[in-house]
Formats: C-alpha cells, structure tokens, sequence
C-alpha cells in the first residue's frame, strides 16, 4: 500500500490523541504527518511512531502543501470554516463533526456497512455520531436478511463522549463537588438529555441516531425513534436496540448473522452473566452484542444490546477505516 501525506485537524484534543493512537497500531501508511490545533495548544509536540511532532495553528494556509486526507476532529465549527478550504485545495476530508453528516452531497459512512459510499464524495466524508455507529454494525446485516421495519433505540452514553469537560464532572462529583459542565450532577445519576433540546421535544442526539440511521441505510421509510441518557460511565456507551423486521426468523439463525458480521462480536451467554459491559470494551475496536432474545410483544421482533468503545470505534477508528477505504479504492 503507498503511503500518503495526512493531516489531522485537532490533534492534541481526545479524539485527535485517539487518531494518532489508531493510525499507529494500525500500521496506516503515512508518509508525512501534518498536525494541527487551535492556538491554546499550537507550539506543542506530539509523539507519533517514535517521533516527535510539532503542534501547529490551523489557518486558512495550511492545507497548500501535499495532504492526501486530513482526519478533522476539532467540532463543527472549525470544521465548518476549514474542511471546504481543505476540500477545494484537493485535500479529502474526513469530518467527524455533526456539520456535514446530513448534507446530500457528503457520503456517511461506517465502512462495515456502507463502504462504497465513499465513492461518491466531493472532497468531504462525515464520519457519523458514536452512537450511529456503532448500532451500524449489528443491524446491517439485520437488515440485509430480514429488512428492519422500525428501530427503537435506548442509549447509555458515558461522558467521554463529552469529552474532558463531561470527565471532569463524573469525576468532580464522585468527589462531592458540584457539577460545572452538565445541568445536573452525572455522578450517581442518569440525564436523559444529551445535546440541545428541539422544539419537537427530541435532543439533537437523538435525532442526529433516527436521521443518520436513515441516511446510512438509504431508506427513508424506516421507522426510528430514540432516548439517549447520559450514564455515569467514563467511557464506552451502551445501547439497547428493539428492532421490528418485515420477515419472520429464527433466533438461532439471526445470532449466527450477526457471528459472521465483520466488525461485531457476539457475547451472549446469560447462563454465565456473560454479556458485553463498557469496561470490557473499552479500548477495542469491535462492537460488542449481547442479550439476543425475541421481543414477544410483536410479531418478528429482537432486542439486543450493543456495546462500543465510543472514542474508537464512535469516532477515531471509524474514521481511519473510512482513510483506509480511500486507499483500497485507489481515490488518493
């Protein structure tokens, strides 16, 4: 495989560190390395395969030199203002910020489950919410074999999905401190408020799962609902999926579906009080099942529970798969 020039936008930030983390382990083929940040953090040094790495400002220039693929994971607004600059200097973005995952013209993409997508880019690829994601995998090849008819979601999102400041105040509270970033103390606690609230009584986070989840899987028609509470976890969300399919099944055929799914691994074995759980996962790649059992209340219903290393998986190692595909497809 060649190797390219890549940048990452946000490089001294959780999911930036994270990147770098990944694209190490994974061995990615990087000729040069490009870093950058906003000004707090420009001037410090990064170490990346061995090497140290200076931190730069990211402006409106940086992208006039050979970058094949910049990893953008700063927020949307930088984003916003840098990706299409980026874009149209030849540069492919991959964003994962929530700015462009629903625009016509950008591709979403989890790599297990709709890889040729990014064929069809212009310049900029959105990488979806964690939570998305990681509910992606399962239920592709769900999907494929009994075409899901609705999809009710329940998260339990821990706080690095936050990030530092939603960290800071799990840990603040468990020492009795008041909370400075949340509305309401996360330590010993549960909000089912993650995001703003719209006028439509929804949070931006549950929107962003049932808009996504029709985007990615190209049909408008299905039906999807979603909760998503904020959990005091420091990392790895949490899931329960109930999904509706149009075709009738066997529950041992549709485990073994999800067994030969890349990306997932089944642990589903109650007997033993073996399920996945955020602590088991954290630091893996994969998406973990478990809790497989037939919804009795509707005809040709399942609910599972999906497990997943949200920095990774939610959003670094997504979006080094996506660069990956890039590279697979010769489009860099």
């Amino acid at each position: 495989m060649k190797k390219i020039n890549i940048a990452i936008v946000g490089a001294t930030g959780m999911v930036g560190r994270t990147l770098l983390k990944v694209l190490e382990e994974r061995h990615f083929p990087i000729n040069n390395l490009f870093l950058f940040s906003s000004a707090k953090s420009a001037g410090s040094t990064v170490t990346f395969n061995g090497s140290e790495y200076l931190v730069e400002e990211i402006n409106e220039d940086v992208f006039n030199r050979d970058i094949q693929i910049a990893l953008f994971a700063a927020g949307g607004e930088v984003s916003s203002k840098y990706a299409p600059i980026a874009a149209s200097k030849g540069v492919i973005v991959v964003d994962n910020s929530s700015h462009f995952r629903m625009d016509k013209e950008v591709p979403l993409v989890v790599p297990e489950v709709n890889p040729e997508a990014v064929k069809s880019h212009k310049g900029i690829i959105a990488n979806p919410n964690c939570s998305t994601i990681q509910a992606m995998v399962p239920l592709k090849p769900l999907n494929d074999k009994y075409k899901i008819k609705r999809v009710i979601y329940s998260t339990y999102q821990a706080v690095s999905g936050s990030g530092v400041r939603g960290i800071k105040d799990l840990e603040d509270g468990v020492k009795g401190e008041t909370n400075k970033f949340y509305p309401h103390p996360i330590a010993y606690n549960c909000l089912p408020h993650i995001d703003v609230f719209t006028d439509n009584g929804y949070t931006k986070e549950e929107l962003k799962m049932i808009n996504e989840t029709m985007k990615i899987f190209n049909n408008y028609d299905m039906k999807v609902t979603a909760t998503t509470v904020r959990v005091p976890v420091r990392n790895s969300h949490s899931e329960s999926i109930n999904i509706e399919f149009e075709e009738a099944f066997e529950l041992t055929n549709l485990v073994n579906c999800l067994e030969k799914m890349q990306g997932v691994v089944v642990v589903d074995n109650p007997e033993s009080n073996e399920y996945p759980t955020a602590v088991d996962c954290t630091g893996k790649d994969e998406v973990f099942v478990g809790r497989i059992r037939r919804d009795f209340s509707v005809d040709n219903g399942i609910n599972i529970w999906v497990v997943a290393d949200n920095i990774r998986k939610g959003a670094a190692t997504n979006a080094v798969q996506i660069a990956e595909l890039l590279l697979s497809y010769n489009l860099v």
